[in-house]
Parts: C-alpha cells; structure tokens; sequence
C-alpha cells in the first residue's frame, strides 16, 4: 500500500490551504479547458499530483476517474492513491510520475507538436524499438480497460507521459473513460478530433470498444509517424494496414475489440 499524506483526509474546504498545511506546492497547473486545477506537491520528501475540480463538468469527471481506477489497474496506468470532498467539489491524489506529457494544451497555447524540442517531435526521433515498446504498453494498459468494462473517451497524445531518461510510457488523466458500452447522448463527447471516431459527434450514437480502437488505431498512426501531416510514416506497410481498419469510418468495418487489434498489431510488428 502507497504511503501519502491525505490517509487522514475526506475532506478540506478549500485543497490550497491543505496543501500547504501539508507540504509545499512545487507547480500549479491552472491553466486547463477541463474545468480542473492540479498541484504538485512535495510532502515527507515524496511529490504528489493532486488534481481538484473548480466546475460542475470537472467535477463529473473526476466522480469517472474514481470509478475508473477502482476497477483498472495496470503498470502503464499512473495510479489513484486517495480521493476526499472539497467545498467545491473533490480531489484526487495520485503519486508524480517522471516524464513528459506527449502534448500539453492550455487555454493560452495549442498546437506545436512538431516544433523542434517539444516532448512528441523527440519521441518520433526516438529509435524504432523505442516506439513500439512505448506503443505496445498504451495498448496493453487498454487492454486492462477493455476486460474491466469501460470504454475510451477524451483519449489523446495528451495522456501519455513519456519518461526520456528510463524510456517508459505511462498513461494519466484518463478522467472521461465509461462503462460501455452506451448511447451518446450529446451532440459531442469531450476530446480531440484528431484521435475521434466519427460516431463520437453523433448523438444516439453507439459508443463502444469499437470506439477505443479507433483512437487506439489514431495513436498508433500518428506516434509512429514523423510528423503531424501524416506523410512520413515510419512503420511498415502491414502496421499501415492494421491501422487502416482499426480507423475505418464505419465502426463495423474495424477490429470488434481492443485484444483483436493488439493481436493484429503484435502479428506485424
């Protein structure tokens, strides 16, 4: 069981003040479309990722990624260690995990994912193995997602922290994954178009793991490519093709799960 500082706490009226009872606040991440503000925390010499909601919506989706990681655990996926109430809403604690997010958008700054020196340009430089192993543990972590029952939502480059020193991919803020599978019942889910199936904009539409294999097939294309104009494609011609069906447009038309399209991926690589 993972020491940490909050054993005692259910609830603080307001997280700032906690934190710095408990320790001292090292980085503010402030500065999120998703309705959250997250610290980093240095306490009895350990750091600590504690992520809070300031809205109703991000309150929603931190109630998701408790339920989440009541019922997913995996080595690829950065664990939730506490959760307690606050005045407005909740916390979730969960340990710092060494690495870079792939891609870390603002309300201030989007964009810039193939600028020379930014995390995502120096994982596609890294060497062909590198990649496939980074790779292969986001579809191992989902597959630990797909035999809990829940289905991918809001997946992007933006979940994956890459550790360049110990060259280990991890997952985190996995906060809008569901139980699956279910009837979207928005004109739109949360996440980016760049790693959505199409169904993902359709209201009444049917999310399911089909759904997960598609942004699992995105993610294999795009970190596997040299560039973000998806011209200069590192794989082979049989990776492409596993990617080809795992983002058909029609959900009928790609993998029926997520171990059939990390079968049909282990098989070319």
């Amino acid at each position: 069981m993972t020491t940490h500082p909050f054993h005692n706490v259910t609830h603080a009226a307001e997280p700032a003040a906690l934190l710095d009872r408990l320790g001292t606040v090292f980085r503010t991440f402030d500065e999120q479309d998703s309705g959250c503000v997250s610290y980093g925390l240095l306490a009895d010499g350990r750091r600590w990722f504690v992520k809070t909601a300031t809205t109703p919506e991000g309150l929603s989706s931190l109630r998701r990624a408790v339920a989440l990681h009541h019922s997913v655990s995996h080595p690829a996926v950065v664990p939730l260690v506490h959760s307690f109430t606050t005045d407005n809403g909740a916390a979730l604690v969960h340990p710092w995990t060494a690495g870079e997010v792939l891609y870390h958008p603002t309300r201030s700054r989007h964009g810039g994912r193939a600028a020379p020196g930014r995390p995502m340009a120096r994982f596609r430089a890294l060497p062909l193995p590198r990649v496939h192993a980074a790779l292969d543990a986001v579809l191992d972590a989902h597959l630990a997602v797909e035999a809990a029952g829940f289905v991918a939502v809001d997946f992007y480059d933006g979940c994956m922290l890459y550790d360049f020193d110990e060259h280990r991919m991890v997952l985190c803020d996995l906060d809008e994954y569901r139980q699956g599978p279910f009837v979207l019942d928005a004109d739109r889910l949360p996440g980016s178009t760049r790693y959505m199936g199409p169904e993902e904009s359709v209201r009444g539409a049917r999310i399911d793991l089909r759904t997960t294999v598609f942004s699992l097939g995105r993610a294999l294309r795009l970190l596997l490519d040299a560039g973000d104009d998806e011209e200069h494609w590192r794989g082979t011609p049989e990776q492409l093709e596993v990617v080809r069906t795992a983002t058909a447009r029609v959900p009928r038309d790609r993998f029926p799960s997520v171990r059939a399209l990390a079968d049909a991926w282990r098989s070319v690589v």
